[in-house]
């Protein structure tokens, strides 16, 4: 697979998403919103939490997040029983892991940032200032991480695993009665 963060599709967006105050995993996921489909407001708040390795605990990268949860939505199964589907996923995901520890040494957000040994970190986030954007790798990583994806998808057409309209045999409209309310998840 080659990156080219220069060339990619979302990267260019990723990285202004952050620089305008997004969080890693907001800017991956919100700027893969022409390909998933969901308004923005509601991929940035749904991305929200994944941000500084999951809210500030610097775990898993929160670029890594928003790959993962753009992936789930184009290639993802819905069906618990569908073993192929959860395998093929799951390889999936870890490929683009992969990928992206190949470039960066490492999943962890912690890591990245030269916070070994330090665990969490406070929940208050902190300021973006010029400072900030100066002593971290954030903005460089989320332009990666949009990269790794539009190359993955670039090789693994959407298409193939993400119809744009629900096959007919999978509407079911015998579930839902019209008199009551719809389910909501």
């Amino acid at each position: 697979m080659t990156i080219d963060v220069e060339s990619s599709v979302h990267a260019g967006k990723a990285m202004e998403l952050f620089l305008s105050g997004y969080n890693c995993a907001q800017s991956v996921f919100a700027a893969f919103c022409d390909l998933h489909g969901m308004e923005e407001k509601e991929a940035l708040r749904l991305s929200s939490s994944f941000g500084g390795g999951m809210g500030r605990l610097r775990e898993v990268c929160g670029a890594l997040s928003g790959i993962f949860m753009t992936a789930g939505i184009v290639y993802g199964y819905d069906s618990p029983g569908d073993k192929d589907a959860k395998t093929e996923h799951y390889k999936r995901i870890q490929e683009l892991a992969e990928a992206f520890q190949e470039r960066t040494g490492t999943l962890l957000c912690r890591e990245l940032l030269g916070l070994e040994g330090t665990g969490k970190d406070s929940y208050i986030p902190s300021d973006r200032t010029e400072a900030y954007y100066q002593s971290r790798p954030c903005r460089e990583l989320v332009g990666l991480a949009a990269a790794i994806l539009d190359a993955y998808l670039a090789e693994h057409h959407p298409t193939e695993h993400y119809p744009a309209e629900p096959h007919p045999a999978e509407h079911h409209p015998a579930e839902h009665h019209p008199a009551e309310p719809k389910p909501v998840c």
